[in-house]
């Protein structure tokens, strides 16, 4: 078998997918244009979010068996086409579900504590204990939306604090966990004190936070996302904020990002992106949440594990 690596990632499924007998061919450095010519050869390809995988650059994949990709989100693939042409889809949540936790929990501790401001504001000689006083997440309800392999590892690292952690997830049953109560967005509604997104981004949740959903909560509520950015309406989120029905929120994933999360718009081009930018309510990250130095190495491993395992080899 021929596996073309169109992104870079860890060596390990490079080593492994070779000792098994597949040749290995390094893209990454390709344009578009050279993937597509060399596609029809191909039995497998790798990718992370450099080109989108709709039914134009597929259809190229006379031969193509499997797709690996790097990380948890499928909306770059197009499924539909994939599963017509029997082409198998893999992807690796279990690799980088640890990082998501950990990191959705960094962020929340973070604000609540005010202490990247806090950091700032010593760094520029300013000593308020005051304002910066924090809260603290013990006795909160924490409301989880979506509830797979990152909404679970959110859920342990949680474990820690007497909090109260409920989750709802559409696509699935009797899922409640002795990290969390299964429970309806109708409860997650009323007694939510903060909410974390861990769903994939598809047709149904596109821009389901927006302001009836944000309106719908009977306290006031930080928000969490992680997961994709289009998930959170950016206008209904400022509004919250402005309102009070938010009283912050921890953002590694933006409305505004490319395709690829390799970068997003500037705030030049779009005023509510500024108006987030200004928000000392609200902390960023780059869409690093499930992307730690070990996470790298397990999301190949994990490939790996699927891909040999699939094909008994």
């Amino acid at each position: 078998m021929q596996v073309l690596f169109i992104d870079t990632v860890h060596p390990i499924l490079e080593e492994r997918l070779t000792a098994k007998g597949m040749t290995c061919i390094d893209g990454t450095s390709w344009s578009r244009k050279d993937c597509i010519n060399k596609l029809p050869e191909m039995d497998g390809i790798v990718i992370r979010s450099r080109f989108p995988m709709n039914e134009e650059f597929l259809h190229h994949g006379k031969n193509l068996k499997f797709i690996l990709r790097s990380g948890a989100g499928m909306e770059n693939i197009d499924l539909n086409y994939t599963e017509k042409h029997n082409i198998q889809c893999f992807n690796a949540p279990e690799g980088n579900r640890n990082a998501v936790g950990e990191h959705a929990l960094g962020m929340l501790l973070s604000l609540f504590n005010h202490l990247i401001k806090g950091d700032r504001e010593v760094r520029e000689g300013v000593w308020d204990r005051e304002v910066n006083r924090g809260v603290e997440l013990d006795g909160k309800t924490v409301g989880i939306i979506g509830y797979g392999n990152n909404g679970n590892a959110f859920a342990k690292k949680l474990s820690g604090f007497d909090v109260k952690v409920l989750a709802y997830d559409k696509y699935k049953v009797d899922y409640g966990n002795q990290y969390a109560k299964q429970a309806t967005m109708e409860e997650i509604f009323k007694e939510a004190d903060v909410i974390s997104f861990h769903i994939p981004q598809n047709e149904e949740t596109m821009f389901m936070a927006d302001q009836d959903f944000f309106a719908s909560f009977k306290k006031s509520i930080y928000v969490i996302n992680l997961a994709r950015g289009k998930i959170v309406r950016t206008k209904a989120l400022l509004n919250g904020l402005k309102s009070g029905e938010i009283l912050g929120a921890c953002l590694d994933v933006l409305e505004f990002e490319s395709s690829s999360f390799e970068k997003t718009m500037s705030s030049e081009e779009n005023p509510d992106f500024n108006a987030l930018l200004k928000s000392d309510k609200v902390i960023f990250s780059p869409h690093v949440g499930g992307w730690t130095k070990e996470s790298y190495f397990k999301l190949s491993d994990v490939l790996a594990d699927k891909v040999l395992a699939f094909y008994n080899l």
